[in-house]
């Protein structure tokens, strides 16, 4: 009975709808507005648009919140479960990643995509793969009943990783795919964009439950916020589609294109995930969200690089949006999947 009331909420069900919506008003805009819109992508410094690191920002934030560093201390009780994640987040899927875009963008795809162009769209993949989720997991977690505290402890260490773990792999995987890359500007977009957010997210955490107390910022203040983070990610859409029109309308399947090698690497991980931790005899309620944090990506930490290393119009941030699009529909099958096969 209780798993019929699991439910996932209005602006997550409906998050695919949204960014389609949001990649046509994008176009649009750009269309229409013209010259607005080169002044807007011109409010720059050091190479980083003001007003969408704002926006990003405030993505990002929200989700630093629901951080707890001191559920890290449990890994030692069980650590099959996260050592298992942490395998499969940073030494498999980053790779996989990276083979499913490279084989599709310079071979299968090489009649459509020009060559001098096939290795951003390979960066923006590579972002992905190399950001695992920190916040839609707490959905497919809950949704496929999950263990709430095992996700806790997963999404907690796999932050503490991302800090210094994804400068080297992004760096490693891009360059093997000689996509020259400055790493200073790297650096500097995991600072902006995990790194002060983390820790300001862990400053205003342990202030309001001090004053407000665990159930009142659980229970009223994040999921207050929460719409903060979905409405930043629309806008953000909107901006990135804005400066993106030329290029869609110039290549109008090129959406589709990256969308494919995406949903296979999300349903291989997610397998391998599954799998592998049954044949650790791993607990279902472990397994499943161990397998669901594989599957899917940290993709505002992957937008945001994007945007900071290739800039608003790059064929890199627009691969990072098509992540966002076609995320939500995928999860939600292997959230299915996940239910229909509990042991």
């Amino acid at each position: 009975m209780e798993k019929s009331k699991r439910q996932i909420s209005f602006f997550d069900k409906y998050l695919t709808v949204w960014v389609a919506l949001s990649i046509i008003v994008g176009i649009g805009l750009g269309y229409f507005a013209g010259d607005g819109i080169v002044v807007i992508s011109s409010l720059e410094i050091a190479n980083v648009n003001i007003p969408v690191a704002i926006l990003i920002w405030l993505m990002i934030y929200p989700m630093m919140l629901q951080v707890d560093f001191t559920s890290i201390k449990k890994v030692g009780k069980k650590p099959r479960g996260v050592v298992w994640t942490v395998v499969i987040n940073w030494l498999v899927k980053p790779f996989s990643m990276a083979f499913f875009a490279w084989i599709f963008f310079t071979k299968i795809y090489a009649a459509w995509i020009d060559p001098a162009l096939a290795g951003e769209y390979i960066a923006g993949a590579i972002l992905l793969g190399a950001a695992p989720c920190t916040a839609m997991v707490f959905v497919w977690s809950y949704l496929s009943d999950g263990d709430p505290n095992y996700t806790l402890v997963q999404v907690s260490v796999n932050d503490l990783i991302i800090l210094v773990a994804f400068v080297p792999i992004v760096g490693l995987l891009l360059g093997i795919t000689d996509v020259i890359i400055p790493y200073d500007t790297l650096i500097a977009s995991i600072f902006i964009f995990v790194v002060v957010p983390l820790v300001a997210g862990v400053i205003t955490q342990r202030i309001l439950l001090k004053s407000k107390g665990e159930e009142w910022f659980k229970e009223i203040f994040l999921p207050r916020l929460k719409p903060v983070s979905i409405i930043a990610l629309l806008v953000t859409l909107v901006f990135l589609f804005a400066f993106q029109g030329q290029n869609i309308t110039n290549n109008p399947l090129i959406i589709l294109l990256a969308a494919v090698p995406l949903v296979i690497q999300t349903y291989f991980i997610f397998f391998v995930a599954w799998f592998g931790g049954k044949k650790l005899k791993l607990k279902y309620q472990v397994c499943a969200p161990s397998a669901m944090i594989g599957a899917s990506n940290f993709f505002e930490l992957a937008v945001a690089v994007a945007i900071a290393l290739f800039g608003l119009q790059s064929p890199a941030a627009l691969v990072t949006v098509v992540g966002v699009l076609v995320e939500v529909p995928v999860m939600l099958s292997l959230v299915a999947f996940a239910n229909r096969n509990k042991y």
